[in-house]
């Protein structure tokens, strides 16, 4: 379900993307700018959708409140970089990534706790039946929303990049900004520990012979819904993770910004197949990319571009990418 499928055709479409925009962008380091920030904007896709991927791949569950996840790992990081500003401050790299790591591990850990008690009380009356599955857990991220504009008020907040993540790195005349190469890197390293988890030990194979046939591997001993939990958990913690990327990409919070981005997880999702981690990424990707590609192009048909993109996906291969097998 998880493991690269040999089929290189989805893997190739990355680069023939970017490949075939090359002639109508005309400038090669126009191109690699571009090139390089919709690989970025990808990558923080990913890392947010990656989340509500395992939720759906490995637990069946279609959770819509996922966005309340990304928006609370987004305020928790205004309030740790609010308080660190001696460290953000500073025009070092090192010094800015001593605030900007800790405000991810914190915002990691709170959206993991409120995904805990979310599935508890929410998610867990309504397994096996996705109808209320959805009404539910909609209502769920309204509700967390509202609790956000208690804590911290309903007026966009600003998240501004610390000194040393500003301005950019130049390879000729093309500009690559820092922040976008510390995306690139944070994404990496995501999708790396996620594959490695799932096909590499043995929590992962317990979970995917969990999805498979749960009664057997209970009668072997293994509670699969302790697992099934643990894996929730991880997704909220991964979109709180993907709230500080996306708060730090937008460089200011509201509290709605989980339900703006709700849409364009789920092309990704469609994209590429539905459970599928590398399918994620590579949807991701296309959609970053398209989006730099359309919105300097083609300024009017950015906004349904990815549409455009889910459609032609698609109508190639109806359940995505990399469809997933049960």
């Amino acid at each position: 379900m998880n493991k690269l499928d040999l089929d290189w055709k989805p893997l190739a479409l990355v680069p023939l993307l970017a490949l075939l925009v090359l002639p109508f962008i005309g400038s090669s380091s126009i191109w690699v700018t571009l090139t390089v920030a919709g690989l970025a904007m990808g990558m923080i896709i990913f890392i947010i959708a990656s989340g509500l991927t395992l939720v759906f791949g490995l637990m069946d569950v279609l959770n819509f409140g996922h966005g309340v996840f990304i928006a609370l790992g987004a305020f928790v990081a205004t309030s740790v970089l609010g308080a660190m500003g001696d460290y953000t401050a500073s025009g070092s790299l090192w010094t800015n990534l001593l605030a900007v790591l800790p405000a991810m591990v914190v915002a990691m850990l709170v959206a993991a706790a409120v995904g805990l008690a979310f599935e508890r009380f929410i998610v867990r009356p309504v397994y096996g039946n996705h109808l209320k599955q959805i009404l539910i857990t909609m209502g769920g991220m309204i509700i967390g929303e509202e609790l956000i504009k208690v804590i911290w008020g309903p007026l966009q907040i600003p998240l501004p990049l610390p000194e040393g993540l500003r301005g950019s790195y130049y390879l000729g005349d093309a500009a690559v900004e820092k922040y976008r190469l510390l995306a690139v890197i944070v994404g990496l390293l995501v999708f790396a520990v996620l594959l490695w988890t799932l096909t590499r030990t043995k929590i992962g194979l317990l979970i995917r012979a969990g999805v498979q046939d749960r009664e057997m591997v209970e009668s072997l001993g293994y509670r699969i819904s302790i697992l099934f939990v643990g894996v929730f958990v991880v997704g909220s913690a991964l979109a709180g993770l993907g709230g500080v990327m996306w708060g730090l990409y937008q460089q200011n919070v509201i509290p709605q910004m989980g339900a703006q981005v709700n849409v364009l997880i789920f092309i990704v999702l469609i994209i590429g197949g539905l459970g599928s981690t590398t399918g994620a990424l590579i949807g991701a990707l296309l959609v970053g990319l398209m989006a730099n590609y359309t919105g300097f192009l083609v300024p009017k048909a950015a906004l349904f571009s990815n549409i455009v993109l889910m459609m032609a996906i698609l109508l190639w291969r109806p359940q995505g990418v990399y469809a997933l097998s049960k």
